[in-house]
């Protein structure tokens, strides 16, 4: 038997609240503690904002709020990680159960695989559960209702501001893009996609399933200001629609 209290990586979804899952409420009403990752003291943490109103009142329940910097500087996030995982830490160490939560899914880009890399080597024999979310990757295609794929068809997705100039070589590789983390990407964005000939198949969508959802079919209208770090872009190209119809691709 474990010495630590047992932790979860629980993802609690796109944005509308109704989206988070059976499971997860479930986990995050019989916890000691929810460990809940901000990016400042300035913003309300949005994982937060959208599981709030499905946990119930519970005066004993630990709200642990946790500081990750949004950065790529790993001088910076690496010594905010630490500080945040042995504040995690403390509580497993005094048998306490702890539900990290994360928007999305916590497979896909979350700050929880961080945390779980190095569960093995901070508490060894630690019991840990992840329960998966509604990811932004699904969510989003679904309000635009444009199926990412179908037959012989294959998507991917990928971090934009990790770099565009893999773009024109994975629109001759797959029928459907998602581009996540768009932020002040979109200029760029822009100027890759219009020699390829595919602005018009681009759709920015910011905070999808929310009521301060945004749609824009067209890309040129977006200024700067008006990105949202909570955006992405669904590029369908769709080259090999329809093959279970009999279309020949």
């Amino acid at each position: 038997m474990s010495k630590y209290g047992k932790l979860y990586g629980v993802g609690v979804g796109p944005g509308a609240t109704d989206l988070i899952t059976l499971r997860a409420v479930n986990v995050l009403n019989n916890v000691d503690v929810i460990a809940i990752p901000k990016s400042s003291d300035k913003f309300r943490p949005f994982a937060w904002r959208i599981c709030k109103p499905v946990v119930q009142e519970n005066e004993e329940q630990e709200k642990l709020f946790l500081t990750f910097p949004m950065t790529k500087d790993h001088t910076i996030l690496i010594p905010a990680w630490d500080k945040a995982f042995k504040e995690i830490g403390e509580r497993l160490e005094q048998g306490k159960s702890v539900a990290f939560i994360t928007q999305g899914d916590p497979s896909v880009y979350s700050t929880w695989s961080y945390l779980l890399d190095e569960c093995g080597e901070r508490w060894p024999g630690l019991e840990v559960e992840i329960v998966p979310g509604v990811s932004s990757v699904l969510a989003v295609p679904a309000e635009l209702k444009t199926p990412l794929v179908d037959g012989k068809e294959r998507f991917c997705v990928f971090p934009a501001t990790y770099g565009l100039e893999d773009l024109p070589r994975l629109v001759e590789d797959f029928d459907s893009i998602v581009l996540t983390k768009v932020g002040k990407m979109i200029p760029k964005l822009i100027e890759t996609l219009k020699p390829l000939g595919l602005l018009d198949k681009a759709t920015y969508v910011s905070y999808g399933t929310t009521e301060d959802q945004t749609i824009v079919k067209d890309l040129t209208t977006i200024k700067n200001d008006d990105c949202a770090y909570f955006s992405m872009v669904v590029i369908s190209i769709r080259k090999r629609k329809g093959v279970l119809r009999g279309a020949q691709v």
